[in-house]
C-alpha cells in the first residue's frame, strides 16, 4: 500500500478537533452557569417584592413603625415599615424594606397614606 491509500485521522487532526470541542464545551458552560445565576437573582427580587407588597398591604389597614422576620416560611428575610411625615398635612409616607440577611439584597416598597 502506498501512503497516501491510507484511511482515517492522523494524530493532529484528532488533537486539533478536541482543541476545538473543548472550547465550544468550554463557552457553553460558562454561558449557562452565568443564566443560572440570573435566574436565581430574579427569583431571589420576585420573592422578595411579593413579600413586601404583602407586608405593605397588611400595614396600610394599620399603618406604624414595626419590624419583624417572615418565619417560619423565611426566616432569613427581615421586614422594617416606617411612618414617615410628609410636608403635606393629613398625608403619611408608609416605607416598607424587605432584606435577606444582614447584607443581603434589599426591597423597599413606599405608599403614601391620608389620615
Amino acid at each position: 500500500m502506498r501512503r497516501g491509500d491510507r484511511s482515517g485521522f492522523t494524530l493532529l487532526e484528532v488533537m486539533i478537533s478536541l482543541a476545538i470541542m473543548a472550547g465550544v464545551i468550554l463557552t457553553v458552560l460558562s454561558s449557562v452557569n452565568y443564566h443560572l445565576g440570573i435566574v436565581a437573582n430574579e427569583r431571589d427580587s420576585t420573592t422578595l417584592t411579593l413579600l413586601a407588597r404583602s407586608r405593605l398591604t397588611e400595614l396600610q389597614t394599620a399603618p406604624k413603625k414595626d419590624s419583624g422576620t417572615f418565619a417560619p416560611s423565611y426566616a432569613e428575610i427581615n421586614w422594617e415599615s416606617d411612618l414617615l411625615p410628609t410636608e403635606y398635612p393629613g398625608l403619611k409616607k408608609l416605607v416598607v424594606r424587605v432584606k435577606r440577611g444582614t447584607g443581603g439584597k434589599e426591597v423597599v416598597l413606599v405608599s403614601y397614606i391620608a389620615q
